[in-house]
Order: structure tokens, then C-alpha cells, then sequence
């Protein structure tokens, strides 16, 4: 099935907010990115703002099906794959169009926590936890909302590193401090 128009800019829309920013892109950039007219985004979108909200659903719905089948292809049980969480960002960071966190793009640029945009990009992180949680309580883990909670500062703090660029491998230094807190974990059962 051919996708929408709606569909279409939103898709569009969403690579050229990654890469630029929500602030720094205007509605004549992104009609010139999409070549969609401005006026046929309005018809669709009633403010820009309108616009970004959509393309962070699309992003949160992508990026996390993505997330959660790799995980599963990459470790066969729950244990594994509080550790794969690790390998799946290496794969992530490794892709040529990656820009960092779009979702930690969005808060930072619109930081009210009352702000649609800042309450959306706070959902996608807070579903990112619940499945990790739901990993580390089938994992067996003692404390299975805190290890998820750490896992998510391994996982933020490598994303952000990776795109600063300041370490060779960001996933796999979050990897091994996750390694040894699980094991640290471990041992005190």
C-alpha cells in the first residue's frame, strides 16, 4: 500500500528534524526537504509543533520495534539480553545517519515538562524502561526496577557519549559496567 501524503511528510519530516533540530528547522526548510508545499503541510499539520509530535510517534514506534527485535534475535533469554541491550546500540551507533538521542533532542529544546513535545519524547523513555523492566523480571533479577532503572543510565550515558564522539566504543564500556552491576547483583543473592 503506497503511503499517505500525511505519511510521507512525516516520514520526511522526521530524517530532517534528526539531523538539523526542531528549532533550527523551519517550515521553508522542510518544504524544501520534502518537497512538500507548506501549504499541503498545513492542510495536514496545524502547526509545526503539530508536525513534530507526529514524527516523534513515528521515530518512538520505529525505534523501538527495531530495539526489542534485535534484542530478541541477538539473546534468546531475558539474561542475555539485559546484556545484548549493549550489542544493539553498537549496531545503532554505528549506523551512518546516526545523530544521537532524537527524544533527548526534543526535551532539551522544548524543556517545560508540561510541553506535549517534552511529555512525548519522556513517554518513549519511560516505555524503553517498562520493556527493560519486564526483561529483568523474567531475567529473575532481585531487584528488577532498579536494574532496569541503571540500565537506562548505561544506555542514556552511552548514547549521548556516542554522539559526542568522545570514546571508541561507548556500547561496549556501558556494556562492561552493566556486566559487572549484574554480577554485583548476582552474588548477593
Amino acid at each position: 500500500m503506497r503511503p499517505s501524503k500525511r505519511d510521507e511528510l512525516v516520514e520526511k519530516a522526521l530524517k530532517t528534524f534528526y539531523r538539523n533540530g526542531f528549532h533550527a528547522t523551519g517550515m521553508d526548510m522542510l518544504a524544501a526537504e520534502t518537497g512538500i508545499s507548506k501549504t499541503s503541510m498545513y492542510k495536514h499539520f496545524a502547526t509545526k509543533e503539530d508536525l513534530i509530535l507526529a514524527t516523534l510517534k513515528l521515530r518512538d514506534e520505529k525505534f523501538l520495534d527495531w530495539f526489542v527485535s534485535r534484542l530478541e534475535q541477538l539473546a534468546p533469554t531475558p539474561s542475555e539480553q539485559l546484556i545484548a541491550i549493549f550489542d544493539v546500540l553498537t549496531e545503532w551507533f554505528a549506523q551512518p545517519e546516526f545523530a544521537g538521542c532524537m527524544f533527548i533532542k526534543a526535551s532539551a529544546e522544548y524543556q517545560h515538562p508540561g510541553h506535549p513535545i517534552h511529555v512525548q519524547s519522556a513517554e518513549h523513555k519511560r516505555l524503553l524502561l517498562d520493556h527493560i523492566t519486564k526483561i529483568a523480571k523474567a531475567a529473575g533479577t532481585i531487584h528488577p526496577n532498579s536494574t532496569a532503572r541503571q540500565l537506562m543510565l548505561l544506555i542514556e550515558g552511552a548514547t549521548v557519549t556516542a554522539h559526542f564522539g568522545h570514546t571508541s566504543n561507548p556500547a561496549g564500556d556501558a556494556k562492561r559496567a552493566a556486566e559487572n552491576m549484574l554480577t554485583s547483583t548476582r552474588s548477593k543473592e
